[in-house]
């Protein structure tokens, strides 16, 4: 008995350690990022950095404005949730209720083979086929765009939505589905209105995964969108923040590398703001 009780305590000390680690880790992350963003943000001005319509990091006079930055991740980010979500989480309802077992394991077997698929493919195939393909579509002069990285970051977001919303479905107990279908609910009205209400918060998990996806994939829309910092427009090269620090990190210094680690810091502090609002629309919505 007293084995049994050392050797739970003992498990327990490790799970706790394992996880003091992973907040330290947060912990070190956000303090590495505050001191390398802020001096940058202190010599350019804040508004200027913030509200700034002009990058310019290697001219004579150099500008350094990530408002086109900002404003095309937000859009990115919008048209990739509102094409993706209701596609994945569709999708979800029907591979966790209703298709068949043969249906379901070939769309799952799809599913999980797109989670594998490194975002540099994604991006290849989107150069390769969909700019070109947007391009004689709309007899636009370039199909490097930000409607190109919405549809290249819509795809990449269904695996996270699409299977973590699957196990929170088939999480939910099956006296519910049972009783709503003995009162003469269909099975269709059980699933809507029963079993996705239940798996709400697994349902609301998936979509910050998939937000989390959409806005920290660099790779991807850098060769997708055109990589200019102009600011947004559906048919026009943009930048996002992710791709403003990979495309320039490598060769940057000084004051400049100063502005993309500040860079660095608004995307972290805009993920953990989005996560923060749904959080609290889910504690208002349960009570």
């Amino acid at each position: 008995m007293r084995r049994q009780k050392a050797f739970e305590y003992f498990i327990h000390g490790i799970f706790l350690i394992l996880g003091l680690i992973t907040v330290g880790c947060v912990l070190l992350i956000t303090l590495y990022l505050v001191i390398a963003g802020i001096p940058a943000i202190r010599r350019i001005g804040i508004w200027n950095f913030l509200l700034g319509t002009k990058w310019a990091s290697t001219a004579a006079e150099p500008s350094y404005g990530i408002l086109p930055f900002i404003l095309t991740s937000v859009y990115g980010t919008a048209g990739a949730i509102v094409l993706g979500v209701p596609i994945g989480f569709l999708t979800s309802v029907y591979l966790a209720k209703l298709a068949p077992a043969k249906i379901r394991t070939v769309i799952s077997g799809a599913v999980s083979l797109l989670a594998g698929i490194p975002s540099v493919v994604y991006g290849l195939v989107g150069m390769m086929v969909l700019v070109p393909g947007i391009r004689s579509l709309f007899h636009i002069p370039d199909g490097a765009s930000l409607f190109a990285a919405i549809i290249v970051l819509s795809i990449m977001i269904l695996p996270s939505i699409i299977n973590v919303s699957i196990t929170a479905l088939e999480a939910v107990p099956k006296e519910y589905e049972d009783a709503s279908l003995a009162l003469g609910a269909t099975p269709v009205e059980t699933y809507f209105k029963v079993s996705v209400p239940a798996a709400k918060s697994g349902i609301a998990a998936a979509v910050v995964l998939g937000v989390g996806r959409a806005i920290g994939e660099a790779m991807a829309v850098m060769m997708v969108s055109g990589n200019a910092p102009n600011l947004p427009e559906l048919f026009g090269s943009v930048r996002f923040l992710t791709t403003a620090v990979a495309s320039e990190m490598s060769y940057s210094s000084g004051l400049q590398r100063q502005a993309l680690f500040s860079i660095a810091l608004v995307l972290f502090l805009f993920i953990m703001l989005i996560n923060g609002a749904l959080n609290f629309f889910l504690k208002r919505s349960k009570e």
